[in-house]
């Protein structure tokens, strides 16, 4: 694959916008942009040479459709959420679910309306709830952009995965691994560490620049958290050859996909 890191959109604010790179095998091409699933109106338009690629494409190819948004919920019934009658209070400790109620409460949440949910996903939603706050959401996010663009195009759109899947991993988590990681995710959101890691993402992404994009491979996962530990071993080392094959057999048949998926599937050395 020959990289092709994106240039600046003449006038845009902000320089580079990710990171495009165009895949060749024989005949066959594709092309691979790194997105990040939250943004802000500020990001768009992107860069020249995306636009450039979209209109050289006969297919978007993204993690999931995010217009599903029954089959996101079924999976939520299915691997985020306790069986009828548990709670959340019989898989962490007192402690934990004291911090996760004040949380909650905080962002105008009852637990009681979400005490069926596992803690990983709960952790993952108050994420988000800040995001939102920071003025990041996923209303903005590329995959939203990138799907309105195409959707008078007559672009066929496919997945590299499912809703069901993508839980079904985080589903992998054991009760003790699970509140280690809503804890983690806790203090994070407690200390500002998590809107600065955010933010570090996302301001990689915006420049574009290359040492800026290696270096968030190293802040992710090599802090020895269960969080880190669990996104290199499970979210990243286990589908980035999944994804790959999938693309593999999507190029097969001649049609140019523009393929995105989320950024850090792109650094590092796996």
């Amino acid at each position: 694959s020959t990289p092709a890191r994106v240039a600046a959109a003449a006038g845009a604010p902000g320089g580079s916008r990710g990171a495009l790179f165009r895949i060749r095998r024989g005949g066959e091409m594709a092309y691979l942009f790194g997105t990040i699933h939250v943004g802000a109106s500020s990001f768009y338009p992107l860069a020249p040479q995306v636009g450039q690629a979209l209109d050289e494409s006969a297919r978007l190819v993204l993690e999931l459709d995010t217009r599903a948004d029954d089959a996101f919920k079924r999976a939520v019934r299915t691997h985020a959420s306790y069986p009828a009658g548990d709670h959340i209070r019989n898989h962490v400790a007192p402690a934990t679910l004291r911090r996760l109620t004040a949380a909650l409460h905080a962002n105008g949440i009852p637990l009681s309306g979400v005490a069926h949910m596992k803690p990983w996903l709960l952790a993952n939603m108050l994420i988000g709830l800040e995001l939102e706050r920071g003025g990041f959401g996923r209303a903005h996010g590329n995959e939203s952009f990138l799907l309105k663009a195409v959707q008078a195009r007559g672009f066929e759109v496919a997945e590299l995965e499912s809703a069901d899947y993508q839980l079904s991993l985080f589903d992998t988590l054991a009760d003790a691994d699970a509140e280690v990681y809503l804890r983690e995710a806790l203090d994070d959101l407690a200390s500002g560490m998590s809107m600065k890691k955010s933010k570090a993402v996302i301001a990689a992404w915006t420049s574009g620049d290359a040492a800026a994009l290696d270096a968030l491979i190293a802040d992710t996962v090599g802090a020895g958290t269960v969080t880190s530990d669990f996104t290199r071993r499970t979210l990243l080392d286990r589908r980035n050859p999944e994804m790959a094959q999938r693309i593999e057999h999507l190029m097969k048949d001649g049609k140019v996909s523009f393929v995105g998926v989320g950024l850090l599937h792109l650094l590092g050395a796996n």
